[in-house]
């Protein structure tokens, strides 16, 4: 039986790294049918909008997807891509695991933390007032109002929202990710100390869940110290679970721990949907240049085997491409740091790499 899957090219790097993953998780002979679909700067040239409505379609009708990275504009232009996905199919939970791998361009050993970040809500909620505008005027207005507080007159606004509903629905989920997988602790981030009612929920709302997981232990850290300590020793963090914007910046920050973004695999998942994808961005710089990391991709797609139940596939690929980049002989640029005489190839001759040492393994 093949598996039917939405596959999402993106743009910049996208299609590259796209490919090398799809390459390569044919070549662990799980069989995929691959629903094409388009989205960024691609569909934008098509369609007339990075985000048709096919897209959705396609996504709910097969349930898992495989999307690569997609480019958004800065400061002006369509919000997000990425953001509109998961809004609009409550992707309300960002899994991204980071884990050290022998070989890799890392100052550390042994780390192996997952980020679970709430992906709807908080300043990314996509609520904002701009400057001089009678919305913004209306809010300085019940600012002065409700609190006595004189805001200068050209601010602009983005409202942080933090509720119940999806602060208690994205600890449980992490909870229930730590059972399902044997990890014995779940630590909850926030700013507390300052942003009483918004974080302060959120943390109010996780330690109650946390009661109810007694074989899991619970803490919580302040993000400005959870900095500092995954620093100093992350090999002390086992799953994380985070509002939003945390969310983003300490993943990203776990990558750099475990050897940069072109390690660092991602998920976003619903009730019955999941989307699989980097953490990176598109680097439009280097599109068509054969040159970027595609294993964060390729692990990516491992995550992706292990949600179909393929785990024994998943793990042999997950192998597979610890083992190419623990012999250093193709890898790209970003991995050579770490590796004495490395190789250093392009984008689709580590896909050729893996592919390659797959087939070793099917005739041993």
């Amino acid at each position: 039986m093949a598996y039917k899957v939405t596959l999402i090219p993106g743009d910049g790097i996208g299609p590259e790294v796209t490919e090398a993953a799809r390459r390569v998780l044919e070549a662990t002979g799980v069989a995929f049918h691959w629903d094409l679909a388009y989205a960024g700067d691609g569909a934008q040239d098509l369609f007339g909008t990075p985000l048709p409505d096919y897209v959705f379609k396609s996504i709910r009708e097969n349930k898992v997807a495989l999307k690569g990275p997609v480019t958004t504009p800065v400061g002006s232009g369509f919000r997000s891509v990425n953001v509109a996905l998961r809004k609009t199919l409550d992707l309300y939970a960002c899994l991204r695991p980071c884990k050290t791998y022998p070989g890799a361009p890392s100052l550390y050993k042994d780390v192996d933390i997952v980020v679970v970040r709430e992906n709807t809500e908080d300043l990314y909620s996509g609520i904002e007032f701009e400057e001089g505008t009678p919305e913004a005027a209306r809010l300085l207005e019940l600012i002065a109002e409700t609190t006595g507080d004189a805001v200068r007159e050209d601010s602009g606004f983005s409202l942080k929202m933090i509720s119940e509903t999806c602060s208690q629905r994205i600890v449980r989920f992490a909870f229930d990710y730590a059972r399902a997988h044997q990890r014995k602790r779940v630590t909850a981030v926030h700013k507390a100390n300052i942003m009483k009612f918004s974080d302060g929920l959120f943390l109010a709302i996780a330690r109650e869940v946390a009661k109810e997981y007694k074989d899991i232990e619970f803490d919580d850290v302040i993000v400005d110290t959870l900095c500092m300590r995954l620093v100093r020793r992350p090999q002390q963090f086992d799953v994380l679970v985070l509002p939003n914007l945390y969310g983003d910046f300490i993943s990203e920050l776990c990558a750099g721990l475990v050897g940069g973004l072109g390690l660092a695999p991602g998920a976003n998942l619903g009730n019955d949907i999941v989307v699989f994808e980097p953490t990176h961005g598109s680097a439009p710089k280097y599109t068509g240049q054969n040159k970027v990391n595609p294993m964060a991709m390729m692990l990516s797609g491992v995550m992706m085997l292990r949600h179909l139940g393929e785990t024994k596939a998943a793990d042999k690929l997950e192998k597979t491409i610890a083992q190419v980049i623990a012999e250093g002989k193709n890898v790209t640029y970003d991995m050579k740091p770490n590796i004495p005489n490395a190789k250093v190839v392009g984008t689709s001759q580590v896909a050729d790499a893996v592919i390659e040492r797959l087939r070793e393994l099917k005739n041993t």
